[in-house]
């Protein structure tokens, strides 16, 4: 008697609906063991790879690299070898997503003898994978998403040491690995060596190897004894600059920039957004100035001076909570589309903690490494619009957040000095709240104290 297991695609985040098919560590056919690398899915913010739940044949596999699969849906399907180590059932995954009938991440069990399998419903949408980047600036709006966060993990294989995503990023460019120079840290190759060597020329394209993998045995969506999704770098897309995508064709929005979809759905459907907008006359400041930690400083002292601006509105429960902390999620601007890490206690900082601390969170933007606990529960929002064009605009809240704080292009204009006239450097900013939450008076209040200590000297 032959048994049959399914895999189901786990919830990769906070009620992420989909996850896009990266690479496959295995065919049709082959033989797995448990906690083997099975898979790389690419959610709204990390690669993750998973570990294959079972010790078994692979008899069926949910499309190919590019495709998307719903949460829930049929991932995998097993034929199990009782000959090799398998987990108890009781380690399988209890959590639920939505109304589906099965646990979301979990096995089931079928006795190929005496039932025939049904087909389970597979979301795919075959494209060329989104092209990823680095972090560009800043940009209006807000968004939000969560992954489990696991260490990264490098592979030797052939005598190449790379993590999974640079193995990826080299079958997407054609890089044979064992001809790279590696320059990372114990002769790992990185991401840089792989691009590098792609733009040389100096390597040819070499055929993905099946990789194996020690066992882990951490606490994840999977059970408390199975193992979990681990956080990869960018996907194989990610030296590919949108801008250089062929035009004139359809091409699937995936990740972050179909999150953004989502997200920024939502808060058209619900916010009641008020615009105001003014100007900064910063001529007092100091040269070289940081800007953007000026601008955090100012966001405090106006959070400070009218907290119903630094708040979470809860339409459905008709509750406002207003935040005696300042936590300030920072728009930041990547081909992949939008991301909004926070700075924590802004409130606490001075003006070097604010410097480094954005300099940090840029960086695991770019990289996307940044944890999930940092894409979310900002109380506030700003968006430094102007570092690309731009005066002013009408930036976008998203819940629970009431307010966000956009600052434009500076430019200089002539004022008004005793008779005479003066150029002062000018800063205009613009600042969007939920009408539902915040009075047109509070918002007035809150600009006018922004301003005021956008325009101190220090």
């Amino acid at each position: 008697m032959s048994v049959t297991k399914i895999f189901y695609l786990p919830d990769l985040g906070e009620g992420l609906p989909d996850a896009e098919i990266v690479e496959w560590m295995v065919k049709v056919g082959d033989l797995i063991r448990l906690d083997e690398p099975l898979v790389s899915m690419e959610t709204a913010k990390a690669v993750v790879e998973l570990p294959s739940p079972v010790s078994g044949k692979i008899l069926k596999l949910a499309g190919g690299p590019g495709d998307v699969v719903n949460t829930g849906a049929l991932l995998v399907e097993f034929e199990m070898d009782m000959s090799l180590p398998q987990r108890a059932e009781a380690q399988d995954t209890g959590h639920q997503h939505g109304a589906q009938a099965h646990a979301v991440g979990a096995t089931e069990v079928v006795n190929v003898e005496t039932v025939q399998q049904s087909e389970s419903a597979i979301a795919a949408e075959a494209a060329p994978t989104e092209a990823k980047s680095a972090d560009a600036g800043t940009v209006v709006g807000a968004m939000q998403s969560s992954d489990a966060i696991r260490s990264e993990q490098t592979l030797a294989i052939g005598g190449v040491k790379a993590v999974p995503a640079v193995r990826a990023l080299a079958k997407k460019l054609g890089v044979d690995l064992a001809r790279v120079t590696a320059t990372g840290a114990d002769g790992v190759v990185t991401m840089s060596d792989v691009k590098n060597a792609a733009a040389n020329g100096t390597a040819k394209p070499q055929t993905a190897v099946r990789v194996q993998a020690a066992p882990m045995a951490t606490a994840s969506l999977f059970g408390n004894d199975a193992p979990a999704p681990i956080l990869r770098v960018p996907s194989a897309a990610a030296v590919v600059k949108k801008a250089d995508a062929p035009l004139n064709v359809d091409h699937p929005i995936r990740g972050v920039r179909r999150n953004m979809i989502r997200v920024m759905s939502e808060a058209h459907a619900q916010v009641v957004p008020t615009t105001l907008m003014d100007d900064a006359d910063i001529h007092a400041w100091s040269s070289g100035e940081d800007i953007t930690v000026r601008l955090i400083r100012a966001l405090v002292v106006a959070s400070q001076a009218v907290p119903a601006l630094n708040s979470w509105f809860n339409g459905k429960e008709g509750t406002l909570r207003r935040h005696s902390r300042v936590d300030i999620g920072i728009a930041v601007d990547t081909d992949d589309g939008l991301f909004v890490p926070a700075l924590r206690n802004c409130e606490s900082m001075n003006a070097q903690d604010a410097r480094q601390a954005i300099n940090r969170i840029r960086e695991l933007v770019k990289t996307r490494t940044i944890p999930a606990e940092e894409l979310r529960d900002f109380t506030i929002v700003l968006s430094n619009f102007g570092v690309f064009a731009g005066k002013y605009a009408t930036p976008v809240v998203t819940p629970p957040c009431v307010c966000i704080v956009g600052a434009g292009r500076l430019f200089h204009e002539l004022v008004p000095v005793l008779g005479g006239f003066e150029t002062h450097r000018i800063m205009p900013i613009s600042l969007t709240f939920d009408h539902r939450a915040c009075t047109g008076g509070e918002a007035a209040r809150f600009l006018r104290a922004l301003l005021d200590d956008l325009q101190r000297a220090r």
